[in-house]
């Protein structure tokens, strides 16, 4: 392992990822960003978001200033920079700066469930709110660029395996397995991004991963649209994604 390693991890909305970003930032060695693009994506689009102009507010506009930051130099103790996107954040004008140079993970989730999560917090959804095709685009793209295949990981994997799903993820990233990526204090955290009062009561509550449960999903036809939408790219990821060898011996 060299002295530091900068990985980023992609993700759509409602899925587990501020738990795990969580799990790394609970490692002594690692430093952690919570969706540094987020600003750049509202500007660029002009979607409108719960906290919207407070996220503004907080960041960098300019997606280039905030490559800058990800870039600068960190703790001296530091030897993990763990970077928590969304992988809609990403535009097709940031790829071969933002792509380059760094370690790539992608986590995903069942659309149905992430489309039921998201409209509890957002009135319309579309399906790149899901951020699942950009997944599979962006995936695609440092696998080409690298010759490898960036480490996958599904949510409800981790739920259903911490301890063997982060091993495994850890391994795939060639960096060391910490016992204390399972378990945190409950509480709000420094690093979190301003909107963690509209998306992160559950998070902020917590003090490891929670067991996985399925759930009973009504969702609406036009969510159900939405959810039919984001299934082949999940499907393409969900097929590559890593399973532990717990999961792999119980056939999960």
């Amino acid at each position: 392992m060299s002295d530091l390693r900068r990985i980023a991890m992609w993700s759509g909305p409602r899925n587990i990822s501020t738990a795990l970003m969580r799990a790394w930032e609970n490692r002594p060695d690692c430093e952690v960003v919570d969706e540094p693009f987020y600003a750049h994506y509202l500007v660029k689009t002009g979607i409108d978001h719960p906290g919207r102009d407070e996220v503004i507010a907080s960041q960098p506009n300019d997606w280039r200033e905030v490559l800058e930051n990800l870039r600068a130099p960190l703790q001296p103790a530091t030897r993990i920079h763990y970077q928590k996107h969304m992988a809609h954040h990403l535009f097709p004008e940031m790829e071969d700066d933002c792509l380059e140079g760094i370690s790539h993970a992608f986590l995903i989730r069942n659309p149905a469930e992430m489309v039921a999560s998201y409209a509890r917090s957002r009135e319309a959804v579309a399906p790149a709110d899901l951020g699942l095709h950009r997944q599979v685009e962006a995936w695609r793209l440092v696998a080409e660029r690298t010759g490898e295949e960036p480490p996958i990981v599904d949510g409800r994997d981790v739920l259903l395996d911490p301890e063997g799903m982060l091993q495994t993820l850890c391994k795939a990233l060639d960096v060391p397995f910490d016992q204390s990526m399972l378990s945190w204090p409950a509480g709000p955290r420094d690093t979190d991004g301003v909107w963690a009062p509209y998306w992160y009561d559950s998070v902020q509550a917590s003090t490891g991963f929670l067991p996985y449960r399925a759930k009973e999903l009504d969702l609406s036809d036009a969510l159900q649209a939405v959810a039919d939408a984001c299934r082949s790219p999940f499907e393409f990821l969900h097929s590559r994604r890593l399973r532990s060898p717990a999961l792999v011996a119980s056939n999960e």
